[in-house]
């Protein structure tokens, strides 16, 4: 019997020695992995199930919004059961970075997304690529009619002619982008005069496509892929995706990603389970669920999607996207935030 332990023993100790690439054929039936989602359940819960059905790993998730989970990890400190945070931007995972909670990830999982896309420290890594554009109606503008920079939204000939979802994670983001790309007082004047301006509020991104594809308003920012929803149902929406161009602080290319938890006592599981997200299957999933850049070499997008490498994006480092409660508190004192 002692014999029998001993073996055992060693075989799990062997197991989790291994480099994250060796593990991915060890079956570790009876194994589980705690996961905190800031994506959806109806989203992120099939490829977890597929995780599952091919490791024997068990996965337990709690879900809400990624600010959400990321506020629950840091209050949780030490204590947090999370091995696995998995958020829908990149600024949650920065602020979580900042705060000392994710673990450093081995260069065989960061190596398969391009550096852009992961975080300078090896902390978190990009699971799939999400663009910000302007949707627009195109029965009612052409290309040519379309501002040059988001700023000009905020100009008196966009009055009450632009959505937005201002509660969305997303658009949070990309105020903490302009804040950085721009500056505190021109950020704030933005936001003032877009609320001026009249900009039409919308509960999230999927209502902004339908209010412009309904001519309740013309144009709206939202994430590039949300218009692909519409298209799958009616192909002759009137509506289509405008990217800033010149590297405009309007063509922002944030992720979703993840990162390993800091309390996690099964780091090698948990790395297991974010190169299993970064795999051909998990990456084919993403994008032809959410119609998605997948960030791994060889995956196409299910879509016709414009490729990254054309984008003019502004230069910033995605890590820096962190300081999301100052953007909060920005929005709700110039009235953008209900």
């Amino acid at each position: 019997m002692r014999f029998a332990r001993f073996t055992v023993a060693a075989l799990l100790l062997t197991v989790f020695m291994l480099p994250v690439s060796a593990q991915d054929n060890v079956p570790l039936s009876g194994e589980t992995l705690t996961v905190y989602s800031g994506r959806t359940e109806g989203l992120i819960a099939p490829i977890l199930e597929q995780f599952t059905a091919e490791t024997g790993v068990q996965v337990e998730v709690r879900y809400g919004n990624t600010a959400e989970m990321a506020a629950v990890i840091l209050e949780e400190g030490d204590n947090s059961p999370a091995d696995v945070y998995i958020a829908q931007d990149a600024g949650a995972l920065g602020a979580l970075a900042l705060e000392g909670r994710l673990q450093a990830l081995p260069s065989d999982v960061l190596e398969r997304v391009p550096a852009e896309f992961r975080s300078d420290d090896g902390l978190w890594v990009g699971l799939s690529g999400r663009a910000r554009v302007l949707v627009y109606n195109t029965e009612s503008l052409t290309e040519a009619n379309l501002p040059a920079s988001i700023l000009d939204l905020a100009n008196p000939e966009w009055a009450g002619r632009v959505g937005w979802a201002p509660t969305n994670a997303s658009l949070q983001s990309h105020v903490t982008a302009l804040r950085l790309l721009l500056g505190e007082d021109a950020t704030r004047a933005w936001l003032e005069a877009m609320v001026a301006n009249g900009t039409v509020t919308y509960e999230n991104n999927g209502s902004v496509v339908q209010a412009v594809i309904d001519g309740e308003v013309e144009v709206g920012l939202v994430n590039h892929y949300y218009l692909y929803g519409f298209l799958a149902d009616n192909p002759d929406v009137p509506a289509a995706n405008y990217f800033f161009p010149g590297g405009d602080p309007g063509a922002l290319i944030n992720v979703a990603g993840a990162g390993v938890v800091g309390t996690t006592d099964q780091p090698g599981l948990a790395q297991r389970l974010i190169l299993y997200l970064l795999g051909h299957s998990a990456q084919e999933y993403f994008s032809a669920e959410t119609s998605e850049y997948p960030l791994v070499e060889g995956i196409a997008p299910s879509v016709e999607l414009k490729p990254l490498a054309e984008i003019e994006v502004p230069e910033i480092d995605l890590s820096d996207l962190s300081d999301l409660q100052a953007t909060l508190e920005l929005m709700s004192e110039t009235g953008a935030l209900p």
